[in-house]
């Protein structure tokens, strides 16, 4: 495991290095590590690595979510509330329907496996676009009009949104009832993840303030290992209480990171919020490494124009999904640009669910993988490019 270790960080951090020296974003150079150095190409990682690779990446995305909570103002999030809301499901939802029109079509699917595909391709990768929001809200880019802070929100909401779909469809597709119960759990979802959050962050804060009244200092590294724990705690909360309350545990982070910077001096804030942007250069490396070792590469060999059509034409149906959100909004059209840019990068979930429909015996599971793994080397690339590219002709300063 040592030596993978050492690859990941080496060959990663190498590759990323080239690719922003030839003007591409660190991303790419990263996910093509994984793909290089995964069990479908060179198979250097060793298996123990690979089996906690889906912890690791939850822990990397963890530590940019509590970045992003530190980074973000709760007025800011209330002035952008509706057009943060719709963001969280309208694109997804376009992109679906996108799916379950299309790809019987295109792919000779049926409708159900139509829409499981559909609800495996809609979710956007947090992974890459939040560390892009965050860094914009830092170069006050867009925030006068805060578009770095709706499109966090949109985003991380987006994930809860689109797996409860998942799981509904998939039970349909194995001949189950169609799963009314699961999609009402959205909401619920949704509101238990910001309160648990919200009071883990409230209570640390508290203690923290407490602490420092009584003179017991608490070094700002121990409060990043304090903060840490506590987050990691919210996902397998999540975990613990699936199947009997639904929470949305990445939602929860952000919250928790939320409230947090709401009851602690700014000082303290800003203090953790660097040293979790130190923390984030590592948890980076890792999470996009792994995600690129998830890949298996020989499916995408084998995707041919349909599946590239079908990709294609859903990404313009998910960006109209984007324009309607964004109505009666004061953003311009280079802004609204930006938003459907930043809403196209497929990577994290994908290569969480995308082998779930093989796993299951569907009959399109082997489709289903195929067009996740080309729509992740597709649009991960794509939109971080993209949104590197366009964010400082299309955004203004602050």
């Amino acid at each position: 495991m040592l030596t993978s270790l050492a690859l990941i960080f080496l060959v990663g951090l190498t590759m990323a290095a080239l690719c922003r020296r030839v003007g591409l974003p660190r991303i790419i150079g990263m996910l093509l590590t994984g793909i290089l150095l995964g069990p479908f190409v060179l198979d250097l990682l060793d298996p123990s690595i690979l089996s906690i690779s889906p912890d690791l990446r939850k822990m990397a995305l963890v530590i940019i979510l509590i970045k992003a909570g530190l980074s973000l103002d709760l007025r800011d999030l209330k002035a952008v509330g509706r057009p943060a809301l719709l963001l969280s499901f309208l694109p997804a939802s376009f992109e679906i329907l996108a799916y379950v029109l299309l790809a019987p079509l295109l792919l000779g699917l049926s409708r159900v496996e139509a829409a499981v595909m559909g609800a495996v391709l809609a979710a956007v990768s947090p992974a890459v676009v939040v560390p892009r929001m965050v860094q914009l809200m830092e170069e006050h880019r867009g925030t006068e009009k805060r578009i770095p802070q709706m499109l966090l929100a949109g985003a991380s909401l987006d994930d809860v949104f689109v797996i409860v779909l998942f799981t509904t469809f998939t039970g349909m597709a194995q001949g189950g009832e169609p799963g009314l119960g699961a999609l009402a759990g959205v909401p619920v979802s949704i509101l238990l993840g910001i309160a648990a959050g919200a009071l883990a962050g409230a209570a640390l804060g508290r203690f923290f303030e407490l602490c420092h009244a009584r003179s017991h200092t608490i070094r700002g590294s121990v409060k990043v290992i304090i903060v840490l724990s506590i987050a990691l705690l919210l996902p397998a909360l999540e975990e613990a209480l699936e199947g009997l309350v639904p929470l949305s545990g990445l939602l929860a982070v952000i919250a928790m990171a939320c409230a947090l910077q709401s009851v602690t001096a700014p000082a303290v804030s800003r203090r953790l919020s660097e040293k979790f942007g130190k923390l984030w250069l590592a948890a980076e490396v890792i999470l996009f490494v792994l995600v690129g070792a998830a890949v298996d590469i020989r499916y995408t060999l084998s995707a041919g124009p349909g599946v590239l059509a079908m990709i294609a034409l859903a990404l313009l149906v998910r960006s109209a999904g984007v324009a309607l959100c964004l109505l009666r909004t004061p953003l311009d059209g280079k802004e609204r640009l930006f938003c459907m840019i930043a809403y196209l990068p497929k990577a994290t979930v994908q290569a969480a669910i995308g082998s779930v429909p093989l796993s299951l015996g569907l009959p399109c599971g082997k489709l289903v993988l195929s067009v996740a793994v080309t729509a992740i080397l597709l649009t991960a690339p794509l939109g971080a490019l993209g949104m590197d590219a366009t964010c400082r002709r299309f955004l203004q300063k602050e």
